[in-house]
């Protein structure tokens, strides 16, 4: 029996090298009652041949798989995402299991998200730096090696088996993270802002850094939609007095 009360998360592989282990991924989320998945530059581009005997029938998942070409495009319409990985990229972020992701995704409004990175690398401190928190399976620490597919495996499972479990730990009167392009234009409004006031720093290579910084504070608290609009109206008086006839941010 599938979860019916909370929209299944979508799975998002960024950069993924090979048309089997997408494939292997397809069918790991066939599963368990999920078929959203989202590619982000797809090393040997899409549709690849590999991924429909990888699948091993879960052609539905396959037929419907969009391709973007930046991770904050395939964010786009999700209200919560996990970025999973076991190194740390010197980012200030929540870590959760699969298990508690699981039960946050089912106490959300909007769909979430579950972002996986390259076979070989992983996600890079960029990719982590559009994600909300950061989810980590537990494994043996003497052999923690887990495939792609495997985790995909593993973070659906958990979806899946928890069927009407409620988080945790909510906050009263919070309708949950604001949709994911909603928080992007604070960001890109904030950014801009102090692009226009040469706030970066000026040291050559600094700026980048300056400029994840931003990003990881306005991500981590988890907007709400009232709370970006009010943060837009904050950068917007920043920027000078607002005028009769203005529209509201």
């Amino acid at each position: 029996m599938t979860p019916s009360h909370a929209v299944p998360p979508a799975i998002i592989l960024v950069r993924p090298q090979l048309g089997v282990n997408i494939g292997a991924c397809a069918r790991a989320m066939a599963n368990f009652g999920l078929t959203d998945l989202r590619l982000v530059s797809p090393r040997d581009g899409w549709p690849n041949p590999d991924a429909g005997p990888a699948a091993s029938g879960a052609d539905a998942v396959l037929e419907r798989t969009m391709v973007y070409d930046s991770v904050a495009a395939a964010c786009e319409g999700l209200g919560l995402v996990f970025a999973t990985t076991v190194r740390n990229r010197e980012l200030t972020r929540r870590v959760v299991t699969p298990a508690q992701a699981a039960a946050e995704f089912h106490g959300l409004r909007l769909q979430g998200g579950l972002m996986f990175g390259p076979e070989r690398t992983g996600l890079e401190t960029e990719d982590l730096a559009v994600a909300h928190a950061i989810v980590t399976i537990p494994v043996n620490p003497e052999f923690s090696s887990l495939n792609l597919a495997q985790a995909v495996l593993v973070t659906a499972y958990e979806w899946f088996r928890q069927g009407s479990t409620l988080p945790a730990e909510q906050l009263v009167n919070h309708d949950g993270p604001a949709p994911h392009q909603e928080l992007e234009s604070l960001i890109l409004a904030v950014d801009a802002r102090l692009r226009a006031t040469s706030y970066y720093n000026p040291v050559p290579g600094r700026a980048a850094a300056s400029r994840l910084t931003m990003r990881n504070l306005l991500a981590r608290p988890q907007f709400s939609s009232g709370e970006v609009r009010t943060l837009r109206g904050i950068v917007r008086g920043l920027s000078g007095p607002r005028r009769p006839g203005d529209p509201d941010e």
